[in-house]
């Protein structure tokens, strides 16, 4: 949501700047603009719409400067157009400010500065806080110390960049509840929201922690916290390969995404897997330490959002099923707003693959102050989740850009799987022969998932035979059912169809009576012992004109005579059926807004790290 890049060095700004946001188009935005320091005035260029309205907006021009910053705006305050993007100056110009959050107490921020005599330029938020820095500037002529003051004027969340006509050798950056790094170069220095902005630089960085400063200049950066006091850090060096924020000749990120799971999932699972005399084990998190509290624990929490969340509904049936512990699955938007009710015997795990979800962090903060052991799933080192969290498991799944999740959600149930085998085998509700046996299981799953997409055809012709429905439902039975919520996701996501998912059993409490020959029934189906519950629902929905696939396991037909199509895929334990299932339904996803013409990986109105609320 958002994307935030800043450049002082020894290059020109302006291509550094353009560069670094095309990397971030992934964020979801809906204008662009950049700030770059000329030898006299601060140059703002701002355009609605797409990066490259805004590249065709300077290609008559040179914007000379060394010095500058860039943003791509998700609207939230005031409607997408070329004054409510960023940059937002002061009035007299000689201070830019690009900024991602929200800023809750901007209208009373904004009365009191329109009462000093400023008059307001756009309808956002940011612009208080370019007035409220030059403001406390004009006090003291001290840009790192107006900063400072302006932000323990501000609540809600932040990251930032300033720059000052009058400090050409400075760019000042801060962090509180949003996201930002600092890329560390060899005469040259950057800001960005996220890693794969600054790669192409360098891959020596600083994760800003909350409430944390950065002044880089073009030799050095010196770190403060927001009472100016200095930090000492050593940087994060990125290890994983620039390609692999590439396309890689791929049509899309989505479809690379889809196709990179297999790997994904070896990723995640083999660290974890110790081994002797080449027989698996045991399950291994050097992130956790499992002492009593996992043999004793009488209850799992998990929390999360969107596809976060749909991997913790497959996760309860996982966790009761094997460990035979009760589990709740909250929305982390809903648990940090009710008072909910925790123990220091609870397992607590919140799931985000950016880790910096603006209401997973509230509801893990909120748990964390009732005294909860706190695991946390992401998929992004030096997350702020990551850093926050008492334990924290690494989805390896490497830089995820499409929008809409795909290896992130199978790398988390893949972790959630694992983590419910180990607390299985410290209660010691799985024998040792079915311990072994399911983490030999475990192992299959990424060539499984492989030959799924070896055989993608059946799916890339149904898509373009039904992604014209008005309606598609998809359901399914116990983890099948927790499926389908991911399946209609994606669809929705990326085509705009208009999909939802409900568990089977639910089909005739309602939902039947929307039915008609416009409407695709999407049924998974792979717990064997509710096949003919499934094949039921199918002959119901077909009678009223129902199109329908069947995504299975079924090697013996079961499902032929009923539905219009069947996708078999491989057998595997039920507990891990998830894993596969969704891959099918991830193609439908994509080819249906291919084939209606839509970006799969851009879609509209969507972020991918939602750092607001």
């Amino acid at each position: 949501m958002c994307g935030i890049v800043g450049y002082i060095g020894h290059k020109d700004a302006t291509p550094v700047l353009i560069s670094a946001l095309k990397k971030l188009e992934y964020r979801g935005y809906d204008s662009a603009g950049i700030a770059v320091l000329g030898d006299d005035d601060i140059i703002v260029r701002k355009a609605k719409g797409a990066l490259k309205f805004l590249e065709k907006k300077i290609a008559d021009e040179t914007i000379k400067g060394s010095l500058g910053i860039g943003h791509t705006r998700w609207a939230t305050h005031g409607e997408p157009s070329d004054i409510n993007a960023h940059p937002h100056t002061n009035v007299s110009g000689s201070i830019a400010v690009v900024h991602n959050g929200i800023i809750e107490n901007y209208m009373e921020l904004k009365s009191w500065l329109q009462s000093q005599g400023i008059v307001f330029r756009s309808q956002t938020d940011t612009e208080v806080i370019a007035h409220l820095v030059n403001y406390f500037y004009e006090q003291s002529p001290d840009i790192f110390a107006a900063v400072i003051k302006a932000i323990h004027k501000l609540e809600g969340s932040y990251a930032l960049g300033v720059i000052c006509k009058d400090f050409p050798d400075r760019l000042v950056a801060a962090r509180k509840d949003s996201p930002l790094i600092v890329g560390l170069g060899k005469g040259e220095n950057f800001i960005a929201s996220d890693v794969p902005a600054v790669l192409e630089y360098t891959r020596d960085v600083y994760f800003l922690d909350q409430k944390e400063l950065a002044v880089l200049y073009d030799d050095h950066v010196d770190l403060f916290t927001e009472d100016g006091e200095r930090v000492i850090k050593k940087p994060y060096h990125v290890d994983w390969d620039i390609s692999s924020a590439e396309k890689g000749g791929y049509a899309h990120f989505m479809l690379k995404e889809i196709y990179e799971q297999p790997k994904a999932l070896t990723d995640t699972l083999r660290p974890r897997l110790v081994k002797k005399y080449g027989v698996n084990a045991d399950i291994t998190f050097d992130e956790v330490t499992f002492d009593d509290s996992w043999k004793n624990a009488e209850r799992v929490v998990i929390t999360a959002c969107g596809t976060a969340y749909h991997a913790g509904a497959v996760a309860k049936y996982v966790f009761e099923k094997l460990a035979r512990i009760p589990v709740v699955v909250d929305f982390a938007s809903e648990f940090r707003y009710r008072d909910p009710i925790l123990t220091k015997k609870d397992i607590f795990i919140v799931i985000s693959q950016s880790g910096e979800t603006a209401d997973t962090l509230a509801a893990m903060r909120l748990a964390k102050q009732a005294g909860s052991h706190i695991i946390a799933i992401t998929n992004c080192v030096g997350s702020t989740v990551s850093r926050e969290a008492d334990d924290v498991i690494y989805t390896w799944a490497g830089p995820e850009i499409a929008v809409a999740s795909t290896k992130a959600y199978t790398t988390q149930l893949m972790c959630l799987c694992l983590l419910a085998l180990k607390t299985a085998f410290l209660r010691g509700t799985v024998k040792d022969a079915e311990y072994k046996a399911l983490l030999d299981e475990l192992e299959r799953i990424p060539q499984k998932a492989q030959a799924i997409l070896d055989n993608q055809a059946a799916i890339q012709k149904f898509a373009s035979r039904n992604f014209n429905k008005e309606k598609v439902f998809y359901i399914g039975r116990q983890y099948d059912s927790a499926t389908s919520l991911e399946c209609a996701l994606k669809l929705k996501e990326v085509s705009y169809m208009h999909s939802e998912a409900f568990a089977a059993g639910e089909l005739k409490h309602g939902p039947i009576a929307l039915i008609d020959k416009n409407t695709l029934v999407v049924a998974t189906a792979t717990k064997k012992d509710l096949f003919d519950k499934l094949i039921s629902n199918i002959v119901e929905v077909k009678s009223r004109g129902a199109a329908t696939l069947v995504i299975t396991q079924d090697n013996e037909g079961s499902f032929g005579d009923s539905a219009d199509e069947v996708i078999v895929i491989p057998d595997t334990e039920e507990v891990f059926t998830s894993m596969l299932s969704i891959i099918p339904a991830q193609l439908f996803a994509y080819y249906c807004a291919v084939q209606r013409g839509n970006d799969p990986d851009k879609p509209r109105n969507l972020a991918k790290s939602v750092t607001v609320e």
